[in-house]
């Protein structure tokens, strides 16, 4: 069993995995717009002028798959309650995810040294969703 990310960009999902190879090296497995579901344009379930948004993606980051959809386009996604916990695999993978995900973005609790981690810092990108980057334990 597994449980995925399912993440509601409200209009920006494209530019948001685009950012995310960038910053991440994500890869993105599966992209379908609204225009390729005939059946969401002929109920009228696509909101005008979407056609080209995204109805459903799924990428990869490192070992993780994540999904994604622009939902009802609405321009104001919200990420509440929920944070994606990155693990890397050391101090300077994890210096360059915080910086990448930080670009846009706006630093919770800077990426620093703890008693559980090397490297531990909270940051919620540019489209508003909250990651916590770390190094994982090596014991």
């Amino acid at each position: 069993m597994q449980v995925q990310p399912y993440l509601n960009f409200d209009g920006r999902c494209e530019e948001a995995i685009e950012f995310y190879q960038r910053a991440l090296g994500a890869e993105v497995t599966e992209l379908t717009r609204f225009k390729d579901n005939p059946e969401a344009l002929q109920s009228g379930m696509v909101p005008p002028g979407a056609e080209n948004k995204v109805l459903h993606a799924s990428f990869r980051i490192g070992d993780s798959t994540v999904m994604a959809s622009d939902g009802e386009c609405r321009g104001q996604p919200s990420f509440q309650g929920v944070s994606l916990a990155l693990a890397a695999g050391d101090d300077a993978e994890a210096e360059r995810q915080f910086a990448s995900l930080s670009n846009g973005g706006q630093v919770q609790m800077p990426l620093s040294r703890t008693f559980f981690s090397s490297s531990f810092g909270m940051v919620t990108d540019r489209f508003g969703v909250p990651w916590m980057v770390s190094v994982e334990s090596q014991g």
